[in-house]
């Protein structure tokens, strides 16, 4: 009898420790360190805003930017510099007299367009505060000397009258004018 107790006990003891919970593991979660990437920066270039880029931008220009193109002078005044440019308005242009443009823009007149082109062009910076107050020659790119002059009156190139002066570019400086410069 006694083993039959002792195989009940036994029994119960296997039955108990089957509906006794499992052991249970405790285990710290795992610590995952957050990569925290270093924002992009992009670097913006901005490219320079030279004579050309300026002509090209003012829709009022875009009878000299067409000559510029055909006279095949953009890569230059796109250049180091510096120049003061003496700008005509698309206005001026329409000025000349019929036909003339017309003609200058052809491939065989291509010379007599970079000589008036560069006619309105001098070396070097030359803001308004530095014009002259009585007329003086100054030399242009092209050989030939204009007369400026900063008088009481408006500031002016040859006659031509500057309507809006010291329009800055990063090789240089435009001056508009209402009159395209003819050389003799």
């Amino acid at each position: 009898m006694k083993f039959k107790l002792f195989a009940v006990a036994a029994v119960s003891a296997f039955a108990l420790a089957a509906c006794s919970p499992a052991e249970t593991v405790t285990t710290e979660p795992a610590v995952v360190e957050e990569v925290v990437a270093e924002p992009v920066v992009e670097e913006v270039v901005v490219a320079p805003t030279t004579i050309v880029d300026v002509a090209a931008g003012n829709p009022d220009f875009s009878t000299l930017v067409a000559a510029i193109t055909a006279a095949g002078l953009g890569e230059t005044l796109a250049g180091e510099g510096p120049f003061t440019v003496f700008a005509p308005t698309n206005a001026a242009f329409a000025a000349l007299p019929a036909g003339t443009l017309d003609s200058l823009l052809l491939p065989e007149n291509k010379d007599q367009l970079t000589a008036i082109l560069t006619y309105h062009v001098v070396p070097g910076t030359v803001m308004a505060a530095d014009l002259p107050a009585t007329a003086t020659d100054v030399a242009t790119v092209n050989g030939a000397m204009v007369s400026v002059v900063a008088a009481p009156e408006g500031a002016t190139v040859n006659g031509a009258k500057i309507t809006a002066a010291d329009v800055a570019a990063s090789n240089g400086v435009i001056h508009v004018i209402d009159t395209v410069l003819l050389p003799k």
